[in-house]
């Protein structure tokens, strides 16, 4: 009988089918991962978990948040049925990130061979960087198609893109390179692949707007959809992602810098594994935000201050297990993906520790964005991003791997203490487990 309720409640069904398919992507990833750990070099690892990070970083400022917005503007026309306009709007926000691209290119092919000789003093990095590069519009289509097809209503067919297909190039590709003894190509295929992925995701978003008789722009659209109302309504939209990104990459790149791509691709395991603890976060976000919402328009303080220590309890008593397991079987797991990256057992335990430490604050930054306060947060993410860069560049130095652990718990626990504390400050909102 649950089952059966469960089958026809459409929200309920959608977010287990979504969930399902975010957990397969994560055990695809670490099943690829075991496989690179125990065949690859790590400093080819290390390379391609570099390249990964700073393509993510570098996406959000060509993609300027319009992954976003679209979802935005659908829900937009949606409510006046007008959804046949999405189509002048996608085709402005290729455009945007086409421009964006090409002046990241120009600006790479000017000063990036002095910067990164400088920075990194290796020309290999120079070399790889610049292959992202030219990429780059390809990889941040491949970002916008598929949460244009999340607006177009294929929720299923975008979770199977961002979870499972972007990583079948690689994985065929590596096994590939693996047989035909050719493991230094790796980020090439890595960065190939997304090239045939976005074409593959940009005919199936024009096939979906041919077939349900989409409209192209007109002079009705280019009079409120214009590229200056697209870019105002996207660009807050990318800030918060692009800090959190830098979080994640300036230890990957002072790693490099200092340590080598070894110690890169060490450390990057270690992330992986933290990054369940992000799985169950962003569950819990993505089940409350809009009732957060809702409730804090309606002034209704006592529900809100309910859902949001029910959130916090929840995050809270999924995380310590699971920190408990790993913490206390650190070696064995770090060991299962070679004996070489058992030296990043220490950090492990510390991002574990942090994280759930970070737990404790339950909801309180989903909280602002919910509430209207998203510039506040901005500014919060913007000083961690701050903190993050200083500490990175004293700590990895003298302790490494610790160092760059240590550097992301403090800027992770520095944006949530920060944020309950305003949380606190202006609606007098206190998170405590019980």
């Amino acid at each position: 009988m649950g089952f059966n309720k469960i089958k026809k409640n459409p929200v309920v069904s959608q977010s287990l089918k979504t969930m399902f398919l975010r957990i397969t992507g994560v055990v695809i990833l670490f099943g690829f991962s075991l496989f690179l750990t125990h065949n690859y070099d790590p400093k080819i690892i290390g390379q391609y978990d570099f390249i990964q990070k700073f393509l993510l970083v570098l996406s959000s400022i060509c993609i300027l948040g319009t992954d976003q917005s679209i979802l935005y503007f659908a829900g937009i026309l949606k409510s006046t049925n007008e959804t046949q306009k999405l189509k002048s709007i996608y085709q402005k926000m290729i455009l945007l990130i086409l421009l964006l691209s090409l002046i990241v290119l120009i600006f790479f092919l000017i000063f990036g061979k002095s910067l990164i000789r400088f920075f990194f003093n290796d020309n290999n990095t120079y070399e790889i960087v610049f292959k992202a590069v030219v990429i780059l519009f390809f990889y941040s289509l491949t970002l916008l198609n598929t949460e244009t097809l999340r607006a177009l209503g294929r929720v299923y067919m975008a979770e199977f893109f961002r979870n499972i297909f972007k990583y079948v190039s690689v994985i065929v590709g590596a096994i590939v390179l693996l047989y035909s003894h050719q493991e230094i190509y790796l980020v090439d295929t890595f960065l190939i692949g997304f090239i045939v992925l976005s074409l593959i995701t940009t005919g199936i978003i024009f096939w979906i707007f041919k077939k349900e008789g989409f409209i192209s722009s007109n002079k009705r659209d280019k009079s409120f959809f214009t590229y200056s109302f697209i870019v105002l309504k996207s660009y807050p939209m990318a800030v918060s992602n692009l800090a959190i990104f830098l979080m994640m990459t300036f230890d990957l790149v002072f790693l490099k810098k200092f340590k080598g791509d070894e110690m890169v691709a060490y450390y990057s395991i270690a992330m992986k594994l933290v990054s369940i603890l992000f799985l169950i976060n962003n569950a819990v976000f993505i089940s409350v935000s809009l009732k957060i919402a809702q409730q804090f328009t309606d002034n209704n303080k006592t529900a809100l201050l309910n859902t949001m220590k029910q959130s916090a309890r929840i995050i809270f008593v999924l995380t310590l297990p699971i920190v408990a397991v790993v913490c206390f079987y650190a070696e064995s797991i770090l060991h299962f993906f070679g004996p070489n990256y058992v030296q990043a057992k220490q950090a492990l335990i510390i991002l574990m520790v942090g994280q759930l430490f970070a737990s404790l604050f339950g909801i309180t930054t989903i909280y602002l964005n919910m509430t209207g306060r998203q510039r506040i947060f901005q500014v919060v993410l913007i000083s961690a991003v701050f903190l993050n860069f200083i500490l990175n560049s004293i700590l990895i130095p003298k302790y490494s791997l610790d160092g760059a652990a240590i550097a992301f718990v403090s800027s992770l626990l520095f944006w949530n203490i920060i944020t309950a504390f305003i949380v606190y400050k202006k609606d007098k909102l206190l998170i405590t487990l019980h």
